[in-house]
């Protein structure tokens, strides 16, 4: 009973957030944050200014208002909500590992866009408006795509493992038919009539034949590769903030460099303040949704449909992003 009222619970957040969104949510969010970046941005203009003349308390202002622009710019409508969100709700991935990568692609935007005011005026000597339309006509298509792509390496991966899942479910590792001899959730286990024990690596092993069915899940939360860590930062961090460009070029045309570059990082710590708090909340619906099928033959299925539901949802999202940015 417990299982079946987190599935619901998750299930009716499911909604009533789409519900919302569809209701206009979405808008009111956008003018919300859209005006609060704003007036975080004209406070900004302010806070270096004070830097510039000597204030006392300048700095620590300065990083207060980034990281406010920051959260602000992640609150409206963002590629890389949809990415961290969508990938936490299609894999199974622990909330840390999440929440950590979250981090990491906020931070790696802030990486990219020092890299590219510094590049930019140092190397190739271009114009503000010159570095802010390499972000938004170049990067920005870029990042899209790599979401999309994302996306759609989602899309194959639950498939795949539908195809699996259903392969396991009629034949074992040796070719047998396991409806044959009533293959079902049950596991061997050392006290267990019949039982034969783990199997090797620690999966599941079937009582009648002693064969793996396939991994545990702990197993397969753990299968996911360092590949799958560079594609979700890699893709977000393409595109950098345009507030850390420019308060990048502002403070590097007053020779105060490095308060601009700190300003960089204190906006995508802002960013990272809601990132990882989506990731947080996708993994926590993710496991509600399927706390009524864990343990159930049924578990792999739903967990690949998930998956590729997820996946679809990110590569027609990136997709629409990517039809405006071009």
């Amino acid at each position: 009973m417990r299982r079946r009222g987190l599935t619901i619970l998750a299930l009716a957040a499911l909604v009533l957030g789409a519900a919302w969104l569809l209701g206009g949510g979405a808008d009111r969010l956008a003018a919300w944050a859209a005006a609060g970046q704003r007036e975080a941005q004209g406070a900004l203009a302010r806070a270096i200014r004070a830097l510039r003349g000597g204030d006392p308390g300048a700095f620590a202002g300065l990083m207060t208002l980034a990281f406010a622009y920051g959260f602000f710019h992640a609150a409206g409508p963002g590629h890389g909500k949809i990415l961290i969100g969508g990938y936490g709700l299609g894999a199974r991935v622990p909330a840390a590992r999440l929440a950590g990568l979250a981090l990491a692609s906020s931070l790696a935007q802030a990486v990219t866009a020092v890299a590219l005011v510094y590049a930019g005026v140092l190397v190739f000597e271009l114009s503000r408006e010159a570095m802010v339309g390499v972000t938004e006509a170049t990067l920005a298509p870029l990042s899209y795509a790599a979401i999309g792509c994302v996306g759609l390496w989602l899309v194959w991966r639950g498939v795949r493992r539908l195809v699996k899942a259903r392969a396991r479910h009629a034949a074992g590792p040796g070719g047998h038919d396991h409806a044959a001899h009533g293959h079902g959730a049950r596991t061997g286990g050392a006290g267990g009539r019949g039982g034969t024990g783990p199997a090797p690596g620690g999966a599941a092993a079937c009582e009648a034949c002693g064969h793996s069915h396939g991994p545990t899940v702990e197993q397969a939360a753990g299968v996911r590769s360092l590949r799958d860590a560079v594609a979700v930062v890699g893709a977000v961090a393409l595109r950098p903030c345009s507030g850390a460009i420019l308060l990048l070029l502002l403070t590097w045309q007053l020779d105060m460099a490095l308060a601009g570059i700190a300003g960089a990082f204190a906006m995508a710590l802002g960013t990272a303040s809601v990132t990882v708090a989506v990731a947080v909340a996708a993994v926590g619906l993710r496991e509600g949704a399927l706390a009524g099928v864990v343990g159930t033959p049924a578990a792999a299925r739903v967990a690949a449909w998930t998956e590729t539901a997820a996946g679809l949802v990110i590569a027609v999202v990136a997709a629409g992003m990517l039809a405006g940015a071009i």
